[in-house]
């Protein structure tokens, strides 16, 4: 992901001050420059077309950027646009767009080419195991550092969540922890904001949730550090908004071929019979959305798993619904999972 502080500048900036700006940036295919005023509000925008066609109209390099930069410039304003949007503009071809506050401040610039989403969702990841079932290579690092190609294994969660606007987020941690810690230190460096929970005990795969009261969103997304998908979080989000769900697990499609002919039979008559049939169920993927709400449920400082979660959202006559993930998911538990991650990798692009 790039820092986009030199596409920034100001608007007492001459043609030429702009240009050399231009020429800072070098070879990105979109040459934007985003024009602030002295209030650092954002007011224009700038490209390297306007500046040309400002000197073929006998603009002069010592001439202020003014009467040239483009003011009917698009944006995104935090908490007050539709998903849909980010859409539009990526048909229309743009490929930054300026997320601003109620002042019209630069928040961030989202690169469309990176950023699929904008979703309003907080993100737990679950990395506090200790892979038993991988050693010795988790003998001395903690499984989600082991790499799949040329990056840790939790890298590929934090990307994928990023990729989906997803900025804030949490890492349950303990064993090993300050390796973990000290590999991604608040996000700063991958874009993101990342913050530690720290079981004194292992507390399941959803005990941890229940010690953290700052969620900034109404939306919580909770997932195992060991997996490795290119699950559509977006589709995932609008699936739950369309279903009015209160709770949402991701699930596999698991087929089961008999080789034979099954009988349905009752009191020894055959009914029916099916030849060679395939019957699907659907296995847990270890990825949950929830409303936030549902925080309330989980008991503090005891071990509680998804399962025990699901189970109380059933009891209280809320709706829980299965998100059957099409695409690629592999949870590395084992070590012929993290070789076939190995040999994958080669093929995917998350």
């Amino acid at each position: 992901m790039n820092n986009f502080s030199k596409n920034i500048i100001k608007n007492n900036f001459s043609i030429r001050q702009a240009l050399v700006a231009l020429n800072e940036l070098g070879k990105k295919a979109n040459l934007t420059l985003f024009v602030l005023n002295s209030d650092e509000q954002l007011i224009a925008t700038l490209t390297d077309g306007d500046i040309r066609r400002a000197l073929l109209a006998g603009k002069t390099l010592d001439d202020s950027i003014d009467d040239i930069m483009h003011k009917g410039f698009r944006s995104l304003k935090e908490n007050g646009f539709e998903l849909g949007t980010l859409r539009n503009f990526r048909e229309a071809e743009l490929e930054l767009i300026p997320l601003l506050d109620d002042e019209n401040r630069i928040i961030r610039i989202i690169d469309l080419n990176e950023t699929q989403s904008l979703l309003p969702i907080d993100a737990v990841i679950m990395a506090g195991g200790e892979g038993k079932r991988l050693l010795p290579l988790t003998e001395k690092k903690p499984k989600p550092l082991l790499k799949i190609g040329e990056k840790p294994i939790l890298d590929y969660a934090v990307n994928r969540l990023r990729r989906f606007g997803i900025s804030n987020i949490h890492i349950s941690v303990n064993y090993l922890k300050e390796k973990i810690i000290g590999h991604f230190g608040n996000g700063k460096g991958n874009f993101v904001n990342i913050q530690y929970v720290e079981e004194t005990e292992p507390l399941g795969t959803m005990g941890a949730v229940s010690l953290i009261n700052n969620f900034r969103n109404d939306y919580v997304l909770v997932m195992n550090s060991d997996l490795l998908t290119n699950i559509d979080f977006e589709d995932l989000f609008l699936t739950f908004i369309e279903k009015k769900a209160d709770m949402a697990v991701a699930s596999i499609p698991y087929k089961i071929r008999v080789p034979y002919a099954t009988l349905e039979v009752n009191d020894n008559i055959v009914n029916s019979f099916k030849e060679k049939p395939t019957f699907t169920y659907y296995s847990n993927a270890g990825i949950y959305l929830m409303k936030k709400e549902l925080v309330d449920f989980i008991p503090k400082n005891t071990r509680f798993d998804a399962t025990d979660l699901m189970e109380k959202v059933i009891a209280e006559k809320l709706k829980l619904i299965s998100y059957p993930i099409l695409g690629y998911w592999l949870d590395i538990g084992r070590p012929e999972d993290y070789e076939k991650a190995q040999e994958d990798i080669k093929h995917l692009k998350l």
